[in-house]
């Protein structure tokens, strides 16, 4: 019998994994790919709960039956269902059949995310990755974002310097593209989750975590906000959903996401 009671102690990473989790409730049959410990155990979490339809990957070439712990496998092999090589990856996210959990260095109001490079790009102060996959994957299959410190510096002001995958950006969709072809669902941080069903796709805050308050979102985003007057609380793991993130990440990485790995609710923090 599953044990769906709330949990009264948890970290911010487990509120977050939870949290995240939720990206992929409707999404049935679909590649889940999550980059970063955060995403990848909210995608294994979604499959072990909430959508066993959901299909991932052992991170190398082969489709998996259950997802594969994170970090040493202490014995454990994963259990191959069948190759999944770039060729069959592809026929997936041109086919909107992928759901991909990122985490972008900065986001601005539109949803367009920037991982390529911090300043003007001809001499940029910071160099990354450069653009990566997000050009195509954003155009072409549903995208969410996770973002460990909500901050200013996350969320521009304006357009993100470098734009790396598209978003609600009515000067920059493609020939013959309209809002209907952009799927951004969520954006989850360490303050709250937003989605983008604002007013004429604005980003919108639909949940604070426990202790936080609208206030401390709206200073630290650079860009106007839509929210209602009340908006609802995060909701705690169960106990359920932290004994399948145990099982998940048996060596507990994450406990490194967040420095100092805080409580999920920070009102026991305040106490």
């Amino acid at each position: 019998m599953s044990n769906s009671t709330p949990a009264t102690d948890y970290t911010l990473t487990e509120l977050l994994i939870c949290a995240a989790s939720t990206a992929w409730i409707d999404d049935g049959e679909v590649l889940a790919t999550g980059i970063g410990i955060v995403p990848r155990l909210a995608a294994s979490l979604s499959m072990l709960s909430t959508n066993p339809d959901l299909m991932m990957t052992d991170s190398e070439a082969y489709m998996v039956a259950e997802p594969v712990p994170v970090g040493k496998r202490n014995g454990y092999e994963p259990k191959r269902d069948s190759w999944m090589g770039f060729s069959r990856i592809f026929d997936n996210v041109w086919g909107k059949k992928r759901h991909a959990f990122v985490g972008p260095t900065q986001i601005d109001c539109f949803g367009q995310a920037n991982i390529s490079c911090i300043g003007p790009h001809a001499k940029p102060k910071v160099q990354m990755l450069g653009v990566r996959g997000f050009p195509g994957n954003s155009i072409s299959h549903q995208n969410s974002f996770f973002i460990p410190n909500h901050n200013k510096k996350v969320f521009v002001d304006g357009e993100v310097d470098m734009v790396a995958s598209i978003g609600y950006n009515p000067e920059r969709l493609p020939k013959g593209y309209s809002f209907d072809d952009i799927d951004i669902r969520l954006i989850v941080t360490n303050l709250c989750v937003m989605d983008f069903n604002g007013p004429n796709k604005q980003i919108r805050v639909i949940s604070l975590h426990p202790g936080v308050s609208i206030e401390e979102v709206v200073d630290n985003t650079s860009f106007q906000l839509s929210y209602a007057s009340d908006i609802p609380t995060t909701a705690a793991p169960t106990v359920e959903q932290l004994e399948i993130i145990n099982r998940v990440d048996p060596n507990n990485a994450r406990a490194y996401v967040i420095k100092d790995n805080p409580l999920g609710d920070r009102r026991k923090e305040q106490a």
